[in-house]
């Protein structure tokens, strides 16, 4: 199971959150892309996406995680 954990905190703005992106395998054999956000602290909301081929699944993860860095998200150790 991959998995990255990204926030963006801002005090100024009052902002504290959290995204959350792992690969996981299905029950028939696709790899599933879980995306988990909202607000440090809180539950958040959750999305899942399946993908025949454990390829498809690890672009799709490597492109949301992509636009979240570019969005100001980081992750540990500030990457």
């Amino acid at each position: 199971m991959t998995q990255h954990l990204l926030h963006r905190i801002d005090p100024a703005r009052n902002m504290a959150r959290f995204y959350l992106l792992s690969l996981q395998p299905t029950l028939f054999g696709e790899v599933s892309v879980v995306r988990s956000w909202g607000r440090i602290g809180t539950a958040g909301r959750c999305k899942i996406e399946s993908h025949e081929t454990g390829q498809g699944a690890c672009a799709a993860l490597a492109r949301l995680k992509a636009a979240k860095l570019r969005r100001g998200y980081r992750g540990r150790g500030g990457q």
